[in-house]
C-alpha cells in the first residue's frame, strides 16, 4: 500500500492527486478540452461537468489511491500562478499478486500541446511507478490513428506488443488498439506483495 500521496516533479511541472480545492480548476479543464479529448476516451457520465460529480470525484481518486489500485493525478505548471491544470496522468488499474501491473493513461490540454510536457512528465511517473509503487510492468495502448501517441511511447521506451481488434469501446464505437508495455528492470519483491 502507498504510504503517501504522489507528487511527482519535472522541470516545468507538477503531477499530483487533486485536492478538494482544485474541483473548479477540474471542471474548467474538462469543459475545455472534453470534445477535443472525447474520442480518446469513455463516454462521461451525463453530470460529468457538475461539482457534485467533481466533489465525489476527487475523494474516488483519493481512495483508490490508498487501496492501491490507481494513480488519477492532474498535471499543472510550476510557473502558473493560478492552479490550472494543463493534463492528466492515470496509473490505472492496478493489479498485484503475480501481475504487479498498471494501465497508464495521459491527455493534454489542447492549448498545452507541442511544448513537450508528456515527455517531461512520463519519464518521472514511469520512475515513481517502478520505484515508489513497485510495478513491474505498465501498459499504455493507443489506437492507431493517433500516432503522436504511438511516437512518445516509443521514445519513453515502451515496446509494441500486439494489436487488439475492437478493444475498447469509445467515442460511441469499438475502437483498435496497439498495445505496448514498458517492464522494470529492476523490480523486486517486497513482503507486502
Amino acid at each position: 500500500m502507498p504510504e503517501k500521496l504522489p507528487l511527482i516533479e519535472s522541470e516545468r511541472l507538477l503531477l499530483r492527486l487533486l485536492e478538494p480545492e482544485d474541483m473548479k480548476a477540474a471542471m474548467t479543464f474538462w469543459q475545455e478540452n472534453l470534445e477535443d479529448l472525447a474520442p480518446y476516451g469513455p463516454k462521461m457520465p451525463d453530470n460529468f461537468l457538475t461539482e457534485e460529480f467533481w466533489k465525489a470525484q476527487i475523494s474516488r481518486n483519493k481512495k483508490e489511491f490508498l487501496a492501491d489500485v490507481s494513480a488519477r493525478m492532474f498535471l499543472f505548471e510550476k510557473s502558473a500562478a493560478d492552479k490550472v491544470i494543463c493534463g492528466y496522468v492515470s496509473l490505472a488499474a492496478i493489479l498485484r499478486a503475480a501481475a504487479q501491473f498498471c494501465y497508464l493513461g495521459y491527455g493534454l490540454a489542447k492549448n498545452k500541446r507541442r511544448l513537450g510536457y508528456m515527455s517531461e512528465i512520463l519519464p518521472q511517473t514511469t520512475k515513481y511507478a517502478f520505484e515508489e509503487l513497485n510495478l513491474h510492468r505498465i501498459m499504455a495502448n493507443y489506437m492507431p490513428t493517433n500516432e503522436r501517441s504511438g511516437r512518445l511511447l516509443k521514445r519513453l521506451g515502451f515496446s509494441i506488443e500486439g494489436y487488439a481488434r475492437d478493444y475498447l469501446y469509445l467515442n460511441g464505437e469499438w475502437q483498435d488498439h496497439i498495445l505496448t508495455s514498458l517492464s522494470n528492470p529492476n523490480w523486486q519483491q517486497r513482503n507486502s506483495d
